[in-house]
Parts: structure tokens; sequence; C-alpha cells
């Protein structure tokens, strides 16, 4: 049985990591965006910014080490990874932050766990993770061809 899913995860390993990374990502996200809302009595754009930033600053170190196995840190090739990972958060940063107040608006601003808006949170947050994956995947941390 263990051989069966060894044998799985290094089939899907990319995914796999992938999904178990984007979960704590989207739960750093989570967790920033409550205690903006919360503790710091933020507003829920300003929130959704701050969860945004620790996100992103989290997603990449973890994407690039653990999800795509891009090692090198050299100058040059870190800078461009780096560059284009923001680019393309920044793009699904603007997804997330239209989507979270026109979600509340359709009717998703009931408050979860004591947390205005945070159904809404939920759903963008779903689409987002699919959103990231494929621009990293397909721009950021493509392999090189032989």
């Amino acid at each position: 049985m263990t051989e069966k899913l060894l044998a799985l995860y290094r089939k899907y390993r990319e995914i796999v990591n992938y999904l178990f990374f984007g979960g704590l990502t989207t739960l750093v996200s989570w967790v920033t965006y409550a205690l903006g809302v919360g503790a710091l009595k933020m507003g829920v754009t300003p929130a959704n910014v701050f969860s945004w930033v620790c996100a992103v600053s989290f997603a990449f170190v973890t994407n690039k080490l653990w999800v795509f196995q891009s090692k090198s840190w050299a100058w040059p090739g870190w800078l461009k990874e780096a560059g284009s990972f923001v680019a393309g958060r920044l793009f699904s940063g603007a997804v997330e932050l239209g989507g979270l107040p026109l979600l509340m608006r359709l009717g998703l601003d009931q408050p979860l766990f004591g947390v205005e808006g945070f159904a809404a949170k939920v759903v963008i947050s779903i689409v987002v993770i699919i959103l990231n994956y494929i621009i990293s995947k397909l721009f950021v941390f493509r392999k090189k061809k032989p």
C-alpha cells in the first residue's frame, strides 16, 4: 500500500505539493484577512490587500522551492522569476480584489466564523488558487528545454 501511495505521489508530486502549499497559502491569506478585519479593525478592502501581500510572499518561496523545484537563487534568474511571479499574482490579486466585493454584492456577504465577507473570501480564494497554478506553471517556473 505504501509503495502505491509513493508511486502516486511521485507521479503527481507537483500537483500534490501545489495543493498542499496552496492550502497553506490560502490559510495564511484567510488568517491575515481575519486578523486585519478583526484585531486590526481594517475595512474589508485594506484587510484583503494585507492578506494578499502576506500570502504572495509565502507562496513565492514555497512554489519556488517545493512545488516547481526551482532551486537557483542566482541573481538574474531569481529576479526574473520573482518579477514574473509578482506580475502573475498582481493579475490574480486584481481578480481577487474585484471579485470579493462583487461576490459580496451578489449575495455572498454573510459572515462566516463571525468574519464579515468570509463566504465570498472562500469562493474567490478557490478561483485564485486555480488561476495562480496556471500562471506559475506556464509562465513563471516553466522548465527550460534541454
